[in-house]
């Protein structure tokens, strides 16, 4: 059985999360909540939001143990770019755009789906 959550829209870049999804993938929830609890980094807080909340959607809505669980995919997209523009001189602006990211993160019990 598989849960998964997805955050959008987070406004960090998405090379910045990356980072932290390739040390959870594959582990097992126990370790990568711990893991992630002791990093400083920002986007290690968004990824660990989102490990909670798939871990709390497996719990909730498809009944799995947490002591099973483990992530099965972990996958850090690259969103929108927002646009934004800088005073220069001269009464001229500059445009510059500030990355945002999807994160989404698959926990499983290893279990088939029952049908």
């Amino acid at each position: 059985m598989e849960a998964r959550a997805v955050e959008k829209w987070i406004h960090r870049g998405p090379r910045k999360a990356r980072r932290f999804v390739e040390v959870i993938r594959g582990r097992d929830v126990a370790a990568a909540e711990a893991v992630l609890g002791v990093q400083v980094s920002p986007a290690a807080r968004d990824v660990l939001s989102c490990l909670r909340s798939a871990v709390a959607n497996g719990e909730n809505n498809h009944g799995m143990d947490r002591d099973d669980m483990f992530v099965a995919k972990a996958i850090v997209d690259e969103g929108p770019r927002i646009r934004r523009m800088r005073p220069r001189a001269r009464g001229r602006a500059d445009i510059y755009t500030r990355p945002t990211c999807h994160i989404t993160v698959v926990v499983s019990d290893g279990l088939a789906d029952e049908v």
